[in-house]
């Protein structure tokens, strides 16, 4: 795997920071946010753009490399197990058919992966539009997302949303054996609990660096990489930075392994409105502001909320995980030891699942309270 994009892992790890907080179960998708916003980024122009351009991209102007790199990100080669993956991503910008649109926006849209521009009754019919859009979703995400938008997100002053879906399934190259798995102890925030744990001895990626044990699980063309804390996870986790996290996602080496790993199941629907302003996108949210002018000479466009849900089940076959954001505009109006190394996963960790080769994070997780 090269080099993980630096600007990329800090919008993860933005993200993850701003949405988790310091408190328990958390799963969010930088894939999906950073397509929806990467969209949102094309539409705007001035100060609007440039607040998205600090978040998703450190400032950089180019936001077509943002595309590219998640284009790069939309494709798996599975060298790893037999049974391929299955990855779909979908960007489809949704609009009134009454809305004046640019040309060169639905221009640029086509270069971003799954692209789509589809009409929807907004302004007549709201929740005809809302349930459409849940329904692509639902589509998209097999089911795993059946409503990305919750009733009233969409209304008559709605005229368009930019929405991601994406939708990923992955074997392991080591399956853990079912026989295997059995009720072990996990000691959470709220006391010890039992769970179900998988258990192999493998040959996989790991490393012991700056108080944190790494280990690489690799999958048909992705990689679930656990981070598991020596220490108390919210305090380590608080001083953690995407220039550590660059370095200790590039330290695991071959090395045989005895893990202990708890199944997991995440499903956490995101208000990112909120999250966003936090991160200093402001404008784009304020009526009379917001500059979208590069989708639609209509100067009142704002961005009512971003929506977002993510998806995470691991088990011993392998990984699932969906993820959708919705931006609804609205106007006014290697060497092995002799013996294995024992990786006990009893405790809150992270959990990072990433494009094998481009290191594109699809999913960014914390486990407190596992739920197989």
């Amino acid at each position: 795997m090269r080099t993980p994009d630096r600007d990329h892992l800090a919008f993860s790890l933005a993200v993850h920071r701003v949405v988790a907080g310091r408190g328990g179960d958390s799963v969010v998708s930088p894939y999906s946010i950073a397509s929806a916003l990467g969209m949102a980024c094309q539409a705007a122009r001035g100060r609007t753009a440039d607040e998205l351009l600090r978040v998703l991209t450190g400032g950089d102007p180019d936001i077509a490399k943002q595309a590219e790199l998640l284009r790069a990100a939309a494709s798996l080669d599975n060298t790893t197990s037999q049974q391929d993956p299955v990855l779909a991503v979908a960007n489809t910008l949704w609009a009134w058919d009454q809305l004046p649109l640019h040309d060169g926006f639905l221009t640029d849209l086509a270069g971003w992966p799954g692209a789509a521009g589809r009409h929807a009754p907004f302004v007549t019919d709201p929740e005809a539009a809302r349930r459409m859009i849940n329904a692509d979703v639902a589509d998209t995400t097999r089911g795993l997302i059946p409503e990305l938008l919750p009733p009233g997100a969409v209304d008559a002053n709605t005229v368009a949303g930019l929405v991601n879906a994406l939708y990923l399934k992955a074997a392991w190259r080591h399956p853990f054996r079912d026989a295997d798995t059995r009720d072990e102890q996990f000691h959470s925030p709220s006391g010890p609990r039992r769970v179900r744990m998988m258990r192999q001895t493998e040959r996989l990626g790991y490393a012991h660096l700056d108080g944190w044990q790494v280990l690489d699980l690799p999958g048909a063309g992705v990689t679930a990489t656990v981070l598991l804390p020596d220490g108390d996870l919210a305090e380590q986790e608080a001083d953690l930075d995407a220039a550590t996290l660059a370095d200790l996602l590039a330290a695991p080496t071959a090395t045989r392994v005895a893990l202990h790993l708890p199944k997991v199941h995440l499903d956490v629907p995101t208000d990112l409105t909120g999250a966003l302003r936090r991160l200093g996108v402001r404008t784009l949210f304020q009526t009379g502001e917001a500059d979208l002018g590069n989708l639609t000479p209509d100067d009142r466009a704002h961005v009512s909320a971003v929506q977002h849900q993510a998806v995470l089940t691991l088990d011993e076959q392998g990984l699932e995980g969906a993820a959708a954001t919705a931006v609804m505009i609205r106007t006014l109006s290697l060497v092995t030891p002799a013996t294995p190394v024992e990786v006990r996963v009893d405790r809150p960790f992270l959990l990072l699942v990433r494009h094998a080769t481009a290191g594109v994070v699809y999913f960014f997780a914390r486990v407190v309270e596992p739920r197989g």
